[in-house]
């Protein structure tokens, strides 16, 4: 990155702070939410708008320097981390809701919008956007949309794919171009939408993104579900599905976890159980009253105690431990190392068994939560990166974990993307020729691989 290009820089970026060029500020930008490796980008910027992130892509495409895109680097795959350097752009002062549309039911925002900012001014509206990945205080809509991220409520509401009606985007050298828009139906040329979903940062970089919003949920209801055995409550999970009923929320934890999360937050989860369910229905509240009525007969055929959150305030304690888990989890232990494992909702016990079959095996910690109505569960292994004997242990427990989840005609990932950590699973389950096809695919879209590169298991 020599002087006469961050010279152009300045130019493009006059503001202070829109340009990081000293190492340790570019440090901070060396990795992102997952355990893998840091590596140091060139330079790091910040555009304020779409004309400087033009001119920002076009400058690097001119001098064949890489970028990786980046919201606020909570994702946990190593999607934000500048395998080959270059430059780190980040679009988290293009934070503008451009537009809410009451009457059409959608909105316009920039990739910098921080998620939860955005669904709580779509309520104030009366309206409802879904999507509520755990991370959405601090994370943003791009990376919502470029990992299609999913939540809590992805079980009834679905994932961020179910709500992106379009998007406008650069690609590698700086040419604008369109896909969706605001209408219901739109089938003009090929999907460009979904080609951006899920594509991590190696297709383009989004500076606007059009959003469907739904009507606010009248009325709900919430409880919490004690089980002496989590392959019960496991159970339980597998027939309320089986028995047509789908609930808002659908959330699992074991009891590593749950111990976790109480002493730390003090707020009256029980200790002494194997595992905790927390669902919640809303809807029309006739309709509401009378699924809640037949979840609780199901949790209580399979020996789950049913405890309703009596009020808001104990609705929120009940949210609040699950979205507590994972940071809870995250004091017990040096390194944290979060999975993704996800299967069809029928095999999630199974899939829990094998979890505690490896767990006893290598002899590790493994707390376990997640979206289980959804099949999507969150083995997280507890360990120490300089201790190397249990780190080798680790890395055969995941493999063992994806391979289980795989036979289990599941996926790698349900939520958390691909980025480096998964990309050498990436093989066994799409197969070798459709990863070949995105490398082609790839290669004609970016040519000189300048999109985040070495991403996916593409080169």
């Amino acid at each position: 990155m020599n002087k006469k290009l961050i010279k152009k820089l300045k130019t493009i970026l006059p503001k202070k702070n829109q340009i990081l060029h000293n190492e340790s500020e570019r440090a901070l930008f060396s990795y992102d939410a997952a355990f893998c490796k840091k590596v140091l980008p060139d330079i790091v910027v910040f555009p304020e708008n779409k004309e400087q992130l033009k001119q920002i892509i076009q400058l690097m495409y001119e001098n064949n320097i890489p970028i990786t895109t980046r919201g606020a680097g909570t994702n946990l795959s190593g999607g934000a981390v500048p395998i080959k350097g270059g430059c780190v752009i980040v679009t988290t002062k293009m934070n503008k809701i451009k537009e809410i549309n009451e009457e059409d039911l959608y909105a316009v925002v920039e990739p910098g919008v921080v998620t939860k900012q955005f669904a709580d001014a779509v309520e104030k509206c009366g309206l409802f956007y879904p999507p509520d990945p755990g991370s959405m205080s601090i994370s943003t809509i791009g990376g919502n949309v470029a990992e299609n991220a999913g939540g809590l409520r992805g079980l009834k509401y679905g994932v961020t794919k179910d709500y992106v009606m379009g998007v406008k985007f650069f690609d590698s050298q700086g040419k604008e171009i369109i896909g969706g828009g605001k209408t219901v139906k739109l089938v003009t040329g090929f999907n460009l939408t979904g080609l951006m979903i899920a594509s991590e940062g190696l297709l383009g970089i989004m500076h606007e993104i059009t959003l469907k919003l739904i009507p606010k949920p009248q009325f709900s209801r919430s409880m919490l579900v004690k089980y002496k055995s989590i392959l019960n409550a496991c159970d339980t999970v597998s027939d309320i599905i089986a028995s047509k009923i789908v609930p808002c929320t659908l959330e699992l934890m074991d009891n590593f976890t749950i111990r976790a999360v109480e002493e730390h937050e003090k707020i009256g989860l029980p200790v002494d159980v194997d595992a905790l369910l927390l669902i919640e229905v809303d809807g029309h509240k006739s309709v509401v009253q009378e699924e809640f009525s037949k979840i609780k007969s199901i949790c209580e055929k399979h020996k789950g105690e049913v405890i309703e959150a009596k009020n808001e305030t104990e609705k929120a304690q009940i949210w609040t431990a699950r979205r507590k888990a994972l940071s809870c989890l995250a004091r017990l232990k040096p390194t944290l190392i979060l999975e993704d494992a996800t299967v069809p909702r029928s095999r999630v016990p199974s899939l829990m068994e094998e979890i505690q079959r490896i767990s006893k095996k290598y002899q590790l910690a493994i707390g376990t939560f997640g979206h289980a109505g959804d099949g999507n569960l969150h083995p997280t292994i507890l360990t120490d990166k300089r201790d190397k004997d249990e780190m080798t242990r680790v890395e055969k427990a995941i493999n063992e974990i994806f391979e289980k989840a795989l036979m289990l005609d599941g996926t790698l990932s349900g939520e958390h993307g691909i980025g480096i950590l998964k990309a050498k699973f990436m093989e066994k389950e799409v197969g070798k020729d459709t990863l070949n096809y995105m490398q082609r695919l790839k290669k004609g879209i970016d040519s000189k691989n300048l999109l985040n590169p070495n991403k996916m298991g593409l080169i």
